[in-house]
């Protein structure tokens, strides 16, 4: 191989080296509009907090609930590999903007007459793509807003993920509640019982009575059973929510005794406003909007004109007799006529855009719907709430007055388990109602887009 090959060689060689250094370090920066990795960093809990990955050995909190799923949920390492892949894109779409270099050697034997003939050759060429009527600017916008879904997308998921994990630790803690009230209505039938027993052994009650009190015991009995089978499957939800196996033993803290005071002052209309300007799922449905336009622009771009500029160094030899020169070029693509590919092409990127944008008018009405019925259902848990506080109060009353009055002898037993079954609805009904409180309160800072930490730290600091 003579000195003009080794030459070129060399010089593809060090034309190679950094590209594939350049491309292994992200010469287009696309790492810093990739959206974050979801943690609770990201999600504004602080960056000293450290990204938990197993379940602490102390009873969680919500704050533990939400850490751990933004944490291990699959999810969020899915959402945050679609964004990559997105930023990636905006990097292809750059890439285009830049010459390319290709390098080709080659060698052959040839027999002519008995005799052998070696001929080698050597071509590096540079080309440009020097006009191509905006579509590579058509291209580079469409990237950019599929880039800004893929953020807002990770968001509105974030969100999810946030609510998804406050449902699941409420409904468990309401659940393990739901549990020791029925524990409880199972001591007080048993009581009842045990007086219906003495009363029946010294003869001042019926058979009946006694059997009352008895199918009363194990009714509160099969309740207490199903509690206990609800709060396990509650926790192994929960489990699964935070990325673990549903088998993982798990402790929970108890409710709070005092709910701190409903902070929802804003009108409902306002609240629908601000959604409109927050949610994730609404941004990534405009950047949408805006992809499809610029696709709009790319496919009318690809059936005009391009200019291509190419150059480059030659050698070749044959027989030991070599050849040196060079090539320079320009090469204008005119497309006249692609059988309407492009019209039709055309035709279906408009379309998408209408799509796109029926999408977005769709979701701005479900947003509001969203928001409006958030709102009611919190009103109405509130009120809930208030009255089932009420209610428990006044079932605990009635039921140790006709305890009283039954152990007294003025009492009638059907008395006595009548308070016993509205006592234990009551403490039932008021922990649905403290769940539906926690659980809709969540759901409206979701609908609005507003959800994140700051819901969780007047509960955990206990300030109303």
């Amino acid at each position: 191989m003579t000195k003009p090959l080794f030459a070129i060689l060399a010089v593809m060689l060090c034309f190679a080296l950094p590209l594939r250094a350049a491309s292994l370090s992200d010469p287009f920066a696309t790492d810093a509009v990739t959206p974050p990795r979801p943690s609770p960093q990201a999600a504004g809990r602080g960056a000293a907090v450290p990204c938990a990955r197993e379940i602490p050995a102390a009873p969680l909190t919500a704050i533990d609930a939400v850490d751990l799923t933004l944490c291990n949920n699959p999810q969020t390492r899915e959402i945050w590999a679609a964004a990559r892949y997105q930023a990636a894109q905006v990097g292809v779409a750059q890439a285009a903007w830049l010459p390319n270099l290709d390098g080709r050697l080659g060698g052959s034997r040839n027999q002519n007459d008995g005799r052998y003939y070696n001929s080698s050759s050597a071509v590096l060429t540079l080309s440009w793509l020097v006009f191509d009527s905006g579509a590579r600017s058509a291209n580079g916008e469409n990237a950019r807003q599929l880039l800004a879904a893929a953020a807002a997308t990770q968001d509105a998921t974030v969100q999810s993920l946030f609510l998804a994990a406050l449902q699941a630790f409420y409904t468990a803690q309401a659940t393990r509640a739901a549990v020791v009230a029925t524990t409880e209505a199972e001591r007080a039938a048993r009581e009842g019982f045990n007086a219906a027993e003495s009363r029946y052994n010294v003869g001042i009650a019926t058979p009946a009575d006694r059997l009352l009190a008895q199918t009363a015991l194990s009714q509160a009995t099969l309740n207490r059973i199903r509690a206990e089978g609800e709060a396990r499957n509650a926790l192994g939800a929960l489990a699964n929510v935070m990325g673990f196996k549903a088998g993982q033993s798990l402790a929970i803290e108890p409710p709070p005794a005092a709910l701190p005071e409903a902070g929802f002052q804003q009108e409902v209309a306002a609240l629908i406003a601000e959604a409109e300007v927050r949610r994730p799922d609404l941004k990534a449905a405009e950047a949408q909007v805006k992809a499809a336009q610029a696709g709009v622009d790319l496919v009318q771009a690809q059936g005009r004109p391009t200019v291509n500029l190419s150059t480059g160094p030659t050698w070749a030899e044959t027989d030991r007799v070599s050849v040196n020169g060079g090539v320079i070029g320009v090469t204008v693509n005119v497309p006249i006529f692609s059988g309407f590919d492009t019209t039709y092409r055309v035709r279906a990127a408009e379309a998408q855009v209408d799509v796109r944008a029926a999408q977005l008018d769709r979701l701005r009405n479900q947003v509001a719907l969203d928001v409006w019925k958030a709102y009611q259902s919190l009103t109405t848990a509130t009120q809930s709430l208030k009255t089932a506080l009420d209610l428990v109060a006044s079932a605990e009353h009635s039921e140790r007055v006709a305890l009283g009055r039954y152990k007294a002898g003025v009492g009638t037993v059907l008395d006595l388990l009548t308070a016993q079954s509205a006592l234990a609805s009551a403490r039932l009904q008021r922990i649905q109602a403290a769940l539906d409180w926690f659980v809709f309160r969540a759901t409206l800072a979701q609908s609005v887009g507003a959800l994140d930490y700051t819901l969780l730290q007047p509960a955990v600091e206990g300030r109303p």
